[in-house]
């Protein structure tokens, strides 16, 4: 007799989950409220072997992932290289990765335009509610996002807190560069790292996976300190609605836009200053984390974002959930019992999420020591940690 899952939100995390499940005999049904197939708008991801291993566990490939980067380079305030270090990783997009599991996915399973709502946890199964009726499984997968319905109904004392602090992204096409930037900057994992902000950059594919030198992308990401009143009022819109956690990139006040464009151009080296003039609409995004208590209840569990929201700077969001899927299959697959398999899941991952979160709290906190002793970027006492450790996995101990 088959065994049916429901997972809960089609992004990288709830297909990774449907992707593994599936290869361990169990019927999955993906339902992603959206109604329009997904996009990250090509941001930027930086995989780790782990993430690779797992991808190919799906059955999708890895050949042309994504671009080579070989060393990482620190920069100071007038855009001289400060520091140097080999760490090869291949970087690659949201897109790249969310388009292989999508295309893994039998038809018919995965279903765009349903919002799990809630569930009703019966002891011998689970009936997933959803705005247009309800379905019966052996189990649910919470895999939706920070804003996790399912985490709402399991662990409500569960909210994200803001770190103090948002990440400015913004994408530049390498043809638009100058020869310049596109050769002491574009090749390379690139940091900045004065005191009280930080840069950090890498190239990309361009639109449609495209790797071919001069069709890529530069990938920007700045993290600036943002009091919470200046925060409100970054989350309002032109028409004067506050939004909640994060406001959708094309709603962001052109006023606000500015202000972020004539504070780069105050703070950043110059080449950094003409990979954001050079980008498509630049958009920032409040940093939050949280770290739910537990991962299972019964017949349902958390995944991704969902259980855990690690701070982007060890760039373990997607690989976090492609181990959280790997754990979900295989727990599934040597307990009998659904409910004591999503404990033992639960045990594994909850750790080694609070792993993550710890590591990478500790790594923004050094963005911020030390005001005013290293405002040119050179001489930050934390450089050789940040630079071995950003977007890297932990390691306990």
């Amino acid at each position: 007799m088959s065994r049916r899952a429901i997972v809960s939100g089609g992004s990288i995390g709830g297909l990774f989950a449907a992707s593994l499940l599936r290869k361990s005999g169990w019927e999955v049904t993906v339902l992603e409220r959206s109604e329009t197939e997904l996009s990250g708008r090509g941001a930027g991801i930086v995989t780790h072997d782990i993430l690779n291993r797992l991808i190919r566990e799906t059955g999708a490939t890895t050949e042309d992932l994504g671009v080579q980067v070989h060393e990482r380079v620190v920069y100071d305030r007038s855009g001289h290289e400060v520091a140097r270090r080999p760490l090869p990783q291949v970087v690659t997009s949201w897109d790249r990765v969310h388009s292989l599991l999508r295309a893994r996915q039998p038809a018919g399973s995965y279903r765009l335009g349903v919002n799990v709502t809630g569930y009703r946890d019966r002891g011998g199964s689970v009936q997933v509610m959803t705005d247009t009726g309800s379905i019966e499984a052996d189990i649910l997968i919470g895999a939706d996002g920070f804003r996790s319905a399912v985490r709402g109904q399991m662990l409500p004392q569960v909210q994200s807190i803001y770190s103090g602090y948002v990440v400015w992204r913004a994408l530049a096409n390498e043809a638009d560069l100058s020869e310049q930037v596109r050769k002491s900057v574009f090749p390379y994992f690139a940091l900045y790292l004065p005191s009280g902000t930080q840069i950090v950059g890498y190239p990309i594919a361009g639109p449609g996976n495209d790797l071919r030198p001069g069709h890529r992308r530069f990938n920007f990401v700045w993290y600036l300190p943002v009091e919470s009143e200046d925060l409100r009022d970054m989350l309002t819109d032109s028409a004067g609605r506050q939004h909640g956690l994060s406001i959708p990139p094309p709603l962001v006040r052109p006023d606000v836009a500015a202000r972020g464009a004539a504070l780069a151009r105050r703070l950043l080296p110059p080449q950094f200053v003409e990979i954001l003039d050079k980008s498509e609409q630049p958009f920032f995004t409040p940093i939050y984390d949280h770290l739910s208590p537990s991962f299972a209840a019964g017949r349902v569990a958390l995944a991704g974002d969902a259980a855990c929201v690690a701070r982007p700077h060890i760039g373990m969001g997607v690989t976090k959930a492609a181990c959280d899927a790997e754990a979900l299959a295989r727990h599934l697959a040597t307990h009998g019992d659904p409910a004591d398999a999503l404990a033992a899941y639960s045990d594994e991952r909850q750790p080694a999420a609070r792993l993550a979160m710890d590591a990478a709290r500790r790594l923004g906190a050094m963005i911020f020591e030390g005001q005013g002793a290293n405002s040119d970027g050179r001489s930050n006492a934390n450089m050789e940690c940040i630079v071995a450790e950003t977007a890297v996995v932990p390691v306990q101990g």
